[in-house]
């Protein structure tokens, strides 16, 4: 019976790939996954899909059919495949297909190992594609720090947190393009930060 395999590839760099990951994106014909995800794997010799953010529901489901005309395929997720990953989607569309996760580390825990935060003790949130919603507010008054994957724009979040009352001296901590050789972290607080340009690779921490 073929396989559908959801494979998180970690923060980005190479050196955050697992082995598990490797071995399961090695044994599989068919590789779907953002360029940026592909990249990791350029020893790969079956075919691949590129996987963008306006084709995600398009290539959800041609996974799935070539899951069901027999071939083993791997969905590349960039961090974690169950935190704002492809996992939700592919649960979403089918539920009775041979399905093997493959976790992987998430920029969200690397910004906590950055901060030395441990991140048993911290409210975890992901914005990816739902904008600046209000959801965040009420994560913000429980004397946790709260790690967020912002949709997209650093600077936006920050200037709505300011719009919504959170006061403009909170401290808050940017983490920029994660594993990567040009790597960032930014500490300040929210004022600072919704007037500065990031890039949107980026995890925000506000503490």
């Amino acid at each position: 019976m073929s396989k559908l395999y959801l494979v998180g590839t970690g923060p980005g760099s190479s050196e955050y790939v697992t082995k598990a990951a490797i071995k399961a994106a090695e044994s599989v014909d068919v590789l779907v996954g953002s360029q940026r995800a592909l990249d990791l794997f350029p020893g790969f010799v079956g075919d691949t899909l590129v996987l963008r953010a306006r084709n995600m529901d398009e290539m959800m489901k041609k996974s799935i059919s070539l899951v069901d005309e027999g071939k083993d395929v791997a969905i590349l997720s960039t961090g974690d495949p169950g935190f704002s990953g492809v996992l939700k989607p592919i649960l979403n569309l089918r539920d009775d297909l041979d399905i093997e996760v493959i976790p992987g580390i998430s920029s969200l825990q690397l910004a906590a190992a950055r901060l030395q935060l441990p991140w048993d003790q911290v409210n975890l949130l992901t914005l990816h594609g739902k904008g600046n919603s209000q959801v965040i507010l009420d994560y913000l008054d429980n004397e946790k720090p709260t790690i967020v994957l912002p949709d997209f724009r650093v600077d936006k979040l920050a200037q709505f947190l300011l719009e919504n009352g959170i006061q403009p001296e909170r401290k808050v901590a940017v983490c920029e393009r994660l594993s990567y050789p040009d790597e960032k972290l930014f500490k300040g607080n929210l004022k600072e930060v919704a007037d500065m340009e990031f890039s949107y690779l980026c995890v925000m921490v506000i503490y």
